[in-house]
């Protein structure tokens, strides 16, 4: 549901201890051919992606895992077991993040919990001099995304969004097209995110959880529910926590924010103007509080260089695959993405005028390559702070707006999304 936090911003100001931190951080990791102590705090599904990529070029990169946190021990325990081949010591094994965060020759955490922690977890781990990588998307709420920025501005440690598929360079040479004024004035844009689920089993459901009907004892239920109120367990809650509103955004921010960061980074945008959400709970009234089927259409302001103004429209179907071009459409030529990279097509001729041939992809190892060379040798990052906090405030504010059935705008003066 829609938070007061949604529509305040706050200030935040510097710490002594944490810049003392952020040296001692700095410290540890002074060449790039130091190894890099890292640490998960959240071991789950998508953590399950991030430390197979990493155990695959932890020689390579000169990483160790050091230790491993969730609030569910069984799943600390199962990755612990996945770190020891090859003679590689074990890590420690903890449910409680702040005794990672303690732990001095730790470099970096990656935070692959549910969205609604992300932010607490990543503002401690900057406040405890520790590089970050976080999931999408960067926070659950605006000011959230706010106060990361804010932060990671205030410490200078280095905070890569998984957003993934900015590891893929085809957007950022759309943005160099684009600039050098290949597509004309760019008046809108579109890009998907599709699935088609089945009928008996929605989207991000599970199946049977009856098993789950007594919550296991070895997982620490009240921690995993902060910083939310204090419930009873829910198995469903725990397990399909995509589908409520209070730990996700649904489609906007765990689909849409994969997409969204494409198109922002491609067009150089920021804050828009107005967004508007639509969609429902049609396909799998099964107790969801989130839409099953989204889509949503931002309009941004104008951008010397881009654009006089354009609008960008997202479709959500999770009951639908069939597939929108994504593409960038320009007065003089259309910017298609492929899987080759993209092309650009021209309005008078309607032939392809020119290709690009795109070099990384969607991939969390490249995406964690470029984090560590941006920890050792300051390289930019893929997916930094203030391209999440753009990601979050739009999609947010699409499901600010399917919440409030209204029109949500964006006030530049106040940083705050307001009521149409």
């Amino acid at each position: 549901m829609p938070s007061k936090d949604d529509f305040t911003r706050r200030t935040f100001m510097a710490g002594t201890a944490a810049a003392a931190m952020t040296a001692k951080s700095y410290a540890q990791t002074t060449g790039a051919n130091d190894r890099l102590n890292m640490a998960f705090i959240g071991c789950g599904g998508m953590a399950g992606e991030h430390i197979k990529s990493l155990l695959h070029i932890r020689k390579s990169e000169n990483i160790r895992v050091a230790a491993v946190c969730d609030v569910y021990k069984q799943r600390a325990n199962n990755f612990r077991d996945q770190t020891t081949g090859d003679g590689a010591e074990a890590p420690i094994v903890t449910q409680d993040y702040r005794e990672v965060l303690a732990m001095k020759d730790i470099d970096y955490v990656v935070i692959a919990t549910p969205e609604h922690s992300h932010c607490y977890l990543t503002l401690a781990a900057l406040d405890a001099g520790k590089h970050v990588y976080v999931e999408k998307p960067m926070t659950h709420a605006i000011n959230e995304a706010q106060s990361v920025v804010a932060k990671a501005k205030e410490t200078g440690l280095k905070l890569q969004v998984g957003v993934q598929g900015m590891a893929d360079d085809s957007y950022e040479s759309a943005n160099r097209a684009i600039r050098a004024g290949k597509l004309g004035p760019v008046v809108e844009a579109q890009i998907d995110y599709v699935r088609n689920h089945s009928l008996s089993k929605g989207p991000w459901r599970r199946g049977d959880l009856s098993r789950y009907d007594t919550k296991p004892a070895d997982l620490d239920w009240n921690t995993w529910v902060e910083p939310r109120k204090p419930r009873d367990w829910n198995p469903h809650h725990y397990f399909e926590w995509r589908n409520y509103a209070d730990y996700s955004g649904g489609v906007a921010t765990d689909l849409f924010v994969h997409r969204i960061t494409r198109l922002i980074k491609a067009c150089g945008l920021e804050f828009p103007t107005r967004v508007v959400g639509m969609g429902g709970i049609t396909m799998w009234p099964d107790g969801r509080d989130v839409p099953d089927n989204f889509e949503m259409m931002a309009e941004y302001p104008a951008m010397d260089g881009v654009t006089p103004g354009m609008t960008m429209h997202l479709l959500g179907t999770m009951a639908n695959k069939y597939a929108n071009k994504h593409c960038i459409r320009g007065h003089k030529a259309t910017l298609v993405f492929n899987s080759r990279g993209w092309e650009i097509i021209s309005q008078d001729s309607g032939k392809t005028i020119e290709t690009h041939k795109k070099t990384g992809a969607e991939d969390v190892t490249p995406h964690h390559k470029n984090h560590h060379a941006a920890i050792r040798n300051g390289e930019e990052l893929n997916c930094p702070p203030e391209l999440g906090l753009y990601a979050v405030v739009a999609v947010r504010m699409a499901n600010l707006s399917w919440f409030k059935r209204k029109m949500i705008a964006w006030n530049p003066e106040t940083q705050r999304a307001v009521l149409t």
